[in-house]
């Protein structure tokens, strides 16, 4: 594998401005991250602050209604209620022990600048977030709960307000604020170290999720699924699963209202190669490269792009990704509420949607899926939608 790439995918296509602090991200990588002594002080925090291990749950309601055993990695029961504090709390340890004083980040959904101000709090860091004005107006709950921690949220107008145009004004602060100031990427996307350095940190999902399903079962399950919009619960959710060839991993795509020609967020389905945020991957553009509006009615998942190792894991095969809509994922939003007493998040609810509609093709199988979230901060959507 090519340095900073996963087969063709990856990369540091970035101005010549940001790779002083790309380059010492990588050395950090190495000599701060990979020690014994860095990793004894996460897995501390992770046990006694975020309360891992996540346990995993037999949904045996649905499962009995779909005819085959349906298991949730319950991430939304981590402090925050997402699988963004794994990623946070390590950055913001690695912030700290590289002399830094200052979080960026920026949201989309809202759960990665909650965590990443969380994360922030603890470890007495300042932090600033920049988020699409549209999402501010779709998370607004979020939005308070950022400010309540402490953090500076920034609202960006510009684009379509939503997370790809976040991401372009967050680097636009680190290059002028590099020296001081970290930037705590939330997926597994973007410039070379990005996408390892926070699929490292979310790979503990699929470090538990593997062993607490022989313990219970005695072997592995048939299929492991995961929604996809930059990937990081998804890679996380993968990552321990990869070299198992009898598992079938899945990742689901948000197809947007699933009309022909609609607006999505499906890069990997529908989408054609190109650059952006500083890696080479599968885009939503135009013939001559102009980046095309996303849609999802889940914030997390409204991106024109994905991490490049899911770009790899789709060129080789490994990994099927098929795709949901917004009504079929609403549908797995209210069934998962009614049926088991669990709240899924809108962007989880896509990997639910797809298990339920091909439940006919799995059934007798066992299907692992990572429930990435909680679903309170998306009631607002759903009331707007079923109205």
């Amino acid at each position: 594998m090519k340095k900073g790439y996963f087969g063709d995918f990856g990369g540091q296509f970035v101005p010549e401005l940001l790779m002083p602090p790309l380059l010492e991200l990588e050395e950090a990588l190495e000599n701060i991250v990979a020690t014994e002594e860095f990793h004894d002080e996460l897995t501390a925090i992770l046990q006694d602050y975020v309360g891992r291990p996540s346990p995993i749950t037999l949904c045996k309601n649905l499962s009995t209604q779909l005819g085959l055993d349906l298991w949730l990695k319950r991430e939304d029961l981590n402090h925050t209620g997402a699988h963004k504090v794994n990623n946070t709390i390590g950055q913001a340890l690695l912030t700290k022990r590289m002399g830094k004083t200052t979080l960026l980040a920026e949201t989309g959904a809202g759960m990665h600048g909650v965590a990443t101000a969380t994360a922030a709090a603890l470890l007495g860091l300042k932090c600033v977030v920049y988020m699409g004005a549209v999402d501010v107006e779709r998370q607004n709950v979020n939005v308070r709960r950022m400010e309540l921690l402490g953090a500076e949220v920034v609202a960006v107008q510009s684009g379509t307000r939503t997370l790809k145009d976040a991401i372009n004004a967050a680097m636009r602060r680190w290059i002028a604020d590099q020296k001081d100031t970290h930037y705590c990427f939330g997926t597994a996307a973007g410039a070379h170290p990005f996408p390892l350095l926070v699929r490292n940190f979310q790979a503990v999902i699929s470090r538990e999720a593997r062993q607490q399903f022989l313990d219970k079962n005695g072997k592995l399950p048939d299929v492991v699924a995961a929604c996809v919009g930059g990937g990081s619960n998804a890679i996380g959710m993968f990552h321990h699963f990869v070299p198992d060839a009898s598992v079938r991993i899945v990742g689901v795509e948000a197809a947007g209202t699933g009309e022909p020609g609609c607006y999505n967020s499906a890069p990997l389905n529908l989408g054609t190669d190109g650059v952006l945020h500083g890696m080479v991957t599968k885009l939503l553009q135009t013939k001559d490269g102009q980046i095309m509006p996303s849609h999802s009615i889940s914030a997390g998942l409204d991106y024109p792009g994905v991490g490049p190792e899911h770009a790899q894991h789709h060129a080789s095969g490994r990994v099927h990704y098929g795709m949901c809509n917004d009504a079929q994922a609403l549908n797995a939003f209210l069934t998962l509420s009614r049926t088991e007493g669990i709240i899924p998040a809108l962007e989880s609810s896509h990997a639910v949607g797809w298990v339920m509609e091909n439940a006919e093709e799995l059934k007798g199988k066992s299907v692992l899926v990572c429930l990435s979230g909680r679903g309170d901060k998306d009631m607002g959507i759903v009331e707007d939608y079923l109205k």
